[in-house]
């Protein structure tokens, strides 16, 4: 069965993306990260054959933007929609074909497929997958779908907080299995993205 692989990315617009980094690095530095961020990532992701990439991209009018363009097939962009972030990431869960989907956010520069493969391979044991991130959050959320999600499992959550992913925990029915992927790190300020350097300079030293 066909595994998915759903980044979640906004297009990267001047002055539109990573606003709390671009408060410490300034406007022009932080779309660059973000952009060469997002290139990265769909370019290693979608280059592996485990599984097929889809983007669910924001703005809604932005399916055609140069960022994903020709990066994979135009029938594999599709809209985040409306709603909240919460509405908006259950619905590629609700609405993909059938097979397990692997959810992430597109700021996260030290994953690589070896993270994503080994969420699927948790996916073989529980329902679920979260991946922590370090402040507090989660980077990827993953179902094997063999059931509709949870209702209600991200009711409340309060996002960009330390408590997103214990909020988030915390809405999953006890019966439902959680299985927990690496932990790592979205970029969110100059202190993320300076532990971030130093860690990948110590690790390819």
């Amino acid at each position: 069965m066909t595994r998915h692989l759903v980044i979640f990315a906004r297009a990267p617009q001047f002055g539109r993306v990573k606003r709390r980094l671009a408060r410490d690095i300034g406007t022009p530095e932080a779309t660059h990260f973000y952009r060469a961020t997002l290139s990265r990532q769909i370019g290693s992701m979608s280059r592996d054959p485990r599984w097929t990439v889809w983007l669910f991209v924001t703005p809604d009018t932005e399916l055609r933007h140069p960022a994903w363009r020709g990066a994979v097939p135009p029938q594999r962009v599709r809209p985040q929609g409306r709603g909240d972030l919460g509405q908006r990431m259950l619905r590629p869960f609700q609405t993909l074909p059938p097979g397990p989907v692997v959810l992430v956010g597109s700021d996260i520069p030290g994953m690589r497929p070896s993270h994503i493969a080994h969420a699927f391979r948790l996916l073989g044991r529980h329902e679920l997958v979260m991946g922590p991130a370090r402040d507090g959050g989660f980077w990827l959320i993953g179902a094997r779908r063999i059931r509709p999600m949870p209702h209600g499992l991200f009711a409340g959550v309060r996002w960009s907080t330390a408590h997103a992913l214990v909020d988030a925990r915390g809405n999953v029915p006890r019966p439902v299995s959680v299985g927990e992927a690496d932990v790592l790190e979205d970029i969110d300020s100059a202190d993320d993205l300076r532990r971030f350097q130093l860690r990948w300079t110590v690790l390819a030293a």
